[in-house]
Parts: structure tokens; sequence; C-alpha cells
């Protein structure tokens, strides 16, 4: 009986289809700023991907990433955008721009993620479906915000912790839900019922507590609600709770003074 359940336990895994898979192409047309590709029921408008350019039957590379922007009659438009997970100041671009028949990979590293969510319970949970996602550990992400003197990773901190460990997805446990973001342009691509907790940890789970802040940095603070933060950096509530002072990214400013508004006495 241990056998049957285990093969069919394996069976299952097997047979899981991954959330995503990549899509494979070339450009159809191409201007300055956009192109056109075949379209996929793979991805969806807002997916991410990458143009290869081959200069030989040996030789290829990146040379620009691009954002899915409309899908009509079969076709599906790309925006052009600079690749910058790769970025090294120390070599100069290729100048080489796309053009017709360079290869195209849609929801490239979608199979490498991030994952932010409140506690053990919840990171376990999604850590362990068969959604054939490499998951990068919050340990990783939590260490990179210590350097930084930042408990509030806004998203050019997710964005740069992604492109760290050449990840494509950041997923988002916030209360019922599990919202995958692309880590690029950070359109929501997915969401998945997830169970709901009422324990948080702050900034996001993981195994290094006490994220310190910095009198240094403006943008360095504490966040306040664990769920309504991360609402409010994906776009899905128009208003933080507890905040007196924002920065101009919208991300709550715990000083670690009290501001006083000096009012002028005038001499009688």
């Amino acid at each position: 009986m241990l056998g049957v359940a285990l093969t069919l336990l394996l069976s299952s895994f097997a047979q899981a289809k991954p959330l995503f898979s990549e899509y494979k192409t070339t450009l159809l047309e191409v201007n300055d700023k956009e192109g056109i590709i075949q379209d996929s029921p793979t991805f969806i408008v807002g997916s991410s991907g990458i143009v290869m350019h081959a200069f030989d039957a040996k030789t290829s590379t990146i040379i620009v990433r691009f954002d899915v922007i409309k899908k009509e009659n079969g076709k599906a438009t790309v925006r052009f955008e600079p690749f910058r997970m790769l970025a090294q100041g120390a070599f100069p671009d290729t100048g080489v721009k796309p053009k017709t028949g360079d290869s195209v990979v849609v929801n490239y590293l979608y199979d490498r993620a991030l994952l932010i969510a409140p506690n053990q319970s919840t990171y376990n949970e999604i850590s362990k479906k068969p959604l054939d996602i490499a998951w990068v550990h919050p340990d990783i992400v939590a260490a990179y915000l210590t350097k930084l003197y930042k408990p509030n990773p806004d998203k050019a901190t997710f964005q740069q912790a992604c492109y760290q460990n050449t990840a494509s997805i950041i997923t988002f446990a916030i209360q019922d839900k599990a919202y995958f973001v692309d880590c690029n342009n950070f359109n929501i691509i997915h969401i998945m019922g997830i169970t709901p907790s009422t324990e948080t940890q702050l900034p996001f789970y993981s195994r290094i507590k006490n994220i310190d802040s910095s009198l240094f940095n403006w943008g360095s603070s504490h966040i306040v609600e664990y769920n309504n933060y991360y609402e409010y950096l994906l776009g899905q509530t128009a208003s933080l709770k507890d905040s007196s002072i924002l920065s101009k990214d919208g991300i709550i400013l715990n000083l670690p003074f009290t501001i006083v508004e000096k009012k002028d006495t005038l001499w009688k």
C-alpha cells in the first residue's frame, strides 16, 4: 500500500503543470520602440521577456527586454525596455537594436521567484506547492536589506534583489491571496488563493530578525502594518494606515524623533 501511495504521489507531481512556461518565437515586425510577435495563451498582457540577437551560429546575446502591452488578432505587441538584470558598467552597451527575425523568449526566468510571506506557515504553504518554481529563500533578501539598512523594501529594492538572484517573479502573500508579480514591471500576472493568517513578521518572514533602519537615510523606516504596506506597494489600496509622513515613493516614514511645528508669536 505504501508503495502504491508513493507512486501516486510521484505521478501527481510529474503531471503537475508549471504555473508559467517560457514561450519562444521571433520578432515579426519591429519599429524603434515596439515589436510584433505571434500570440500564445502561454503569456498575458503585462508579462515580460527578452530579445536575443545572433551574431553568428555560435554567438548570441540579450539586447533588450520587453513588456507585452497588447494582444490582438493572433499577434502580440511588445514594448522594448533596457535589460538591467546583467548590467555591467565596466562594459559598453552592444548598441544592437532589435530586428525582424531576432529570437524572443516570453516569461523569461519566470521559474525563479522571491517569496514574501507574513510568516513561516504561509511561506511553507506556497513554497511546497508543485508550481515548478525555484524559490529564492527570504533570508537572502533580508540579508540584502540589512546591508542597506532598509527594513521597508520598495519597488526598486525588490527589483534589485531580483536582478541579483536572477529571478523574474516576486510572490507577495497578502491576506488570502498570493500575488505573482513580474520583477521588471511590477505587473500582477497571476493571483492564487491561500490560507489567511493573522500572524505577521515584519518586513516579511525570514530567519533574520530586526533589520535596522538608519538615521542618515530618510527612506529608511520600519513598516507599520504588513498587509496594508504590500497592498499599497502593489496598488491594491489607495492609502496607508497609521502614516503621518510619506516619502516620495509613498513609503511610511517612522522617524526616531517628533517633528514640532514652530509658530512665531507676534510682539504686542
